[in-house]
């Protein structure tokens, strides 16, 4: 079995921050992505729990974004914090979600987590464009959790 760590390959790896590096040049907003092996309950209260682990919450507009995937359990879900809710179509984050999970179905987990940060970004990019004092306030490694 594959742990978290290991699902994806360094130069996936490569991909997925160069994805968040170039999304957030365009913006003040925060994209992260945690993976894990399993996720026992429900997808988006474990993305919640990660949220506030991460310190997602602490940014100054509130325009972070959780990408989190438990690769076992084969579960999904985008978390997006107040600010940018408050911002985007109420669609917004299922089509995002589809778009990543259309990838994710013919095994391109990279290329989809690339994908909807990119598209997340673009949303970001529109309603908290980048400062000239803006600071990258999260990593944008890659977490990975113990799960």
């Amino acid at each position: 079995m594959t742990s978290a760590a290991d699902f994806f390959s360094k130069e996936d790896q490569i991909l997925i921050k160069q994805a968040i590096e170039e999304a957030e040049t365009n913006t003040s907003g925060e994209i992260r992505i945690h993976i894990e092996n399993k996720c026992s309950g429900d997808v988006m209260d474990r993305a919640a729990f990660l949220f506030a682990k991460l310190e997602m919450h602490k940014t100054q507009l509130r325009n972070g974004v959780l990408f989190y995937l438990a690769i076992h359990d084969r579960k999904f879900a985008i978390l997006g914090d107040a600010g940018i809710n408050a911002k985007v179509p109420k669609s917004f984050w299922n089509h995002t979600n589809e778009e990543t999970l259309g990838y994710f179905k013919q095994g391109e987990f990279a290329k989809g987590l690339s994908e909807g940060i990119k598209m997340a970004g673009q949303q970001l990019k529109t309603h908290f464009p980048y400062q000239a004092d803006d600071v990258n306030e999260l990593s944008d490694d890659i977490s990975f959790g113990d799960n």
